[in-house]
């Protein structure tokens, strides 16, 4: 059975490579060790593209540094506070004019995508799609002036919030086991990003609101509710990941989700362990197709901003994944739609051109 392009909804490349202590100083278009993702491994793997995220770190820790607190119910991870919108607003220029230098560098193996028809061209004839993605709106101003700007230069999908609150909207913590039920969701501001997104066509991520933001977006919005890199929270309760009832409103929206590859939101347990077997990743599948539909199932990985199972090591790793979805039953036709046709067919509904 012939492997399909894969069109993945989330990747924190751009933070690796913006950052020397993240990256190491490694090159997109060599081949390396570290990190998830350069053009070679991507081509080696049948990467067809992603949303590119554009993440603004704390200022003086990242992520990945934050200590993991042990609770008497479980783990918990605190989260800095808002960020400084000066700060934002620079690193986040800079995180964007990097990909526009990728997509300049790269001379036409890497295109900034901004229509559906730009990405159906760019899967069939193996250039590699990027969305400019912004997890966290951050940088964007109460007017959302800079939202139009940005617009123009190329955004096309926005998560309100990363999982800490912000001028728009209220995080979800990280916290196994918890629900995603953690405080108030959108400020009146988020409801104005909200109609805007809306009026411009650019998709709204809903993978770090809590529940609350989740169902103020589900009533606002007239686009298809996306989480673009979630999982299923009966399987593995964190807080990060989707209710039932969740996806039974993704459902009948229209919208998708996109399967993180993180092993803390894949495990029973919630653990942080490489050694997280490729049927961990198939069980959540299988739920979310049974309870989206077929149509409505893609793949988020979250590569470069988590840790995911050694088997899949990296994006050289994700025909392993669709061997195994295939091995469970999922004829080409249900492969190439959870690869990429179901990625092509929300951005269809949503995008405005």
């Amino acid at each position: 059975m012939p492997t399909p392009p894969v069109f993945d909804g989330h990747n924190d490349t751009l933070l690796d490579l913006y950052l020397p202590q993240r990256g190491a100083g490694r090159s997109f278009f060599e081949r390396g060790e570290s990190g998830h993702i350069d053009l070679p491994r991507a081509r080696e793997g049948g990467f067809g593209g992603g949303f590119f995220a554009v993440f603004v770190p704390p200022a003086r820790a990242l992520p990945s540094d934050m200590a993991v607190v042990q609770t008497g119910a479980g783990v918990e991870v605190p989260l800095p506070s808002p960020l400084d919108p000066v700060y934002a607003r620079t690193v986040a220029n800079g995180m964007t004019a990097l990909l526009f230098r990728l997509e300049a560098e790269a001379d036409g193996a890497l295109k900034v995508v901004r229509t559906a028809a730009e990405l159906g061209a760019c899967l069939d004839g193996g250039t590699l799609a990027a969305i400019l993605h912004f997890e966290g709106a951050e940088a964007i101003d109460p007017e959302l002036d800079s939202l139009e700007v940005l617009y123009q230069a190329g955004l096309r999908s926005l998560g309100p919030v990363w999982s800490r609150p912000n001028l728009f909207a209220h995080g979800v913590p990280f916290a196994f086991p918890g629900s995603p039920d953690t405080g108030p969701g959108l400020t009146g501001l988020g409801r104005d990003l909200v109609r805007a997104c809306n009026r411009l066509g650019v998709m709204i991520d809903l993978s770090h609101l809590n529940e609350q933001g989740f169902w103020d977006v589900a009533a606002l919005s007239d686009a298809p509710l996306v989480a673009t890199h979630s999982n299923v929270h009966a399987i593995c309760p964190v807080t990060r990941n989707l209710t039932d009832r969740q996806l039974d409103a993704i459902r009948e929206s229209d919208g998708m989700v996109g399967l993180n590859f993180a092993v803390a939101f894949l495990r029973e347990d919630g653990d942080r362990n490489p050694d997280t077997p490729l049927e961990t990743m198939v069980r959540h599948v299988e739920y979310l197709v049974d309870r989206l539909g077929i149509d409505r199932v893609g793949l988020g990985s979250d590569f470069d901003g988590a840790m995911i199972p050694r088997e899949i090591g990296d994006v050289t790793g994700l025909p392993k994944l669709l061997a195994a979805l295939g091995a469970h039953g999922y004829d080409e036709e249900s492969l190439a739609k959870l690869a990429h046709r179901n990625w092509l067919r929300v951005l269809s509904l949503t995008w405005k051109e």
